[in-house]
This record gives structure tokens, C-alpha cells and sequence, in this order.
């Protein structure tokens, strides 16, 4: 019920309120996604997950010329809002040289995004661009996982692909990754 709910809300152009019926579907989900990304982070940087959740469903909520396909794809959306929202904080924020211990990434845990680790967040967002120009679907599949907190089936769902084909992206797309930001790819 609540997929076509949110899909109901988002398409409709001419409902004034739409902003204000879909925010308190989506925030929780939103939020839990922004949490687990500043999980490990001290208290009091600058960018908060409440921020983050905020900025990316407003820039989601006002693209009127996106044909909304259901939940997953709010999310899968959602999670390239918030990959460009902590991307372009890291840049304007970040004052430390390309280096120090960032190739040290596992993406299975929680990747720190604060301005002290900016470079982590331009170093993963670099890699993941060179992913796509080599596979583009592994390439979502990282930034659906790490940065939409999207489970696996849900990423098969909104790929059309099976779960096997996502957890075999998942893995590969991992190892690149590891090698491109310790430079031996």
C-alpha cells in the first residue's frame, strides 16, 4: 500500500500538498539511510543526517519531469541526491591534500563523510565515476547500496535484474573499488 501511495503522491502534478502527504512516508527511511552514514562520525560537524535527509527530498520533491516509478525508485533516487549533496560538501569543505589513509575504505561498513574526511568522500565519488565508465551497472549498484541503503532485492528490483546478478556486481564493484583507490588499477 504504501509504494502505491507514494507513487500516487509524487505523480500528481496538481496536488498543492504533495511535498506535505509524502515527506512523512519517506523521512524515516531517509533518515535511517543518513544516519548509518554518520554513525561512526564525532558529534558536531557541520553537515547533519537531518540536513541531508531534508536537502535530498526537497531536490527530489521538485523535479516535476521525473515520471516517479514507485518506493524503490523515490530511493534509488534519493541515494544520487545524497551521494551529490555529501560530494559537493566534501569539495567545499575539504582543506586536507588527495592521500593520507582514505584507501583504507571497506564498503561494507559506514564510510565517514565529514569535512576533516572530505577527501574520502571525492576519492569514493571518483571511483565510482570511473566504475560507470567500465560497467555503469556495478556503478549503481554501489551508489544504491552505500549511499541509498538499499537492500539487495530491492536493488534487483529496481535494476530488473536478478539478486545473484546484484550480489555479484556488489562484490566486484568492491574489489575495484579497493584497487582504484589504492591506485592499482
Amino acid at each position: 500500500m504504501e509504494k502505491n501511495n507514494i507513487t500516487q503522491i509524487l505523480n500528481s502534478k496538481t496536488d498543492k500538498d504533495r511535498t506535505d502527504k509524502i515527506y512523512p512516508l519517506v523521512y524515516d527511511n531517509l533518515h535511517l539511510i543518513s544516519e548509518k552514514l554518520f554513525q561512526r562520525e564525532r558529534a558536531g560537524h557541520t553537515l547533519q543526517p537531518t540536513l541531508l535527509v531534508n536537502e535530498a527530498f526537497m531536490n527530489l520533491v521538485d523535479e516535476d519531469s521525473i515520471e516517479w516509478q514507485g518506493r524503490t525508485h523515490f530511493y534509488a533516487l534519493g541515494a544520487r541526491a545524497i551521494r551529490r549533496i555529501l560530494v559537493d560538501h566534501a569539495r567545499t569543505k575539504n582543506t586536507a591534500k588527495r592521500g593520507g589513509d582514505w584507501h583504507k575504505v571497506d564498503l561494507e561498513k559506514t564510510v565517514a563523510f565529514s569535512p576533516e574526511r572530505g577527501d574520502m568522500a571525492l576519492a569514493l565519488d571518483e571511483a565510482i565515476e570511473h566504475l560507470k565508465e567500465k560497467h555503469e551497472r556495478q556503478a549503481t549498484v554501489v551508489e544504491l547500496k552505500f549511499f541509498g541503503g538499499m537492500k539487495m532485492q530491492e536493488i534487483a528490483d529496481e535494476l530488473g535484474v536478478s539478486i545473484k546478478t546484484v550480489e555479484v556486481d556488489w562484490t566486484v564493484a568492491k574489489q575495484w573499488i579497493k584497487m582504484f583507490l589504492t591506485k592499482e588499477v
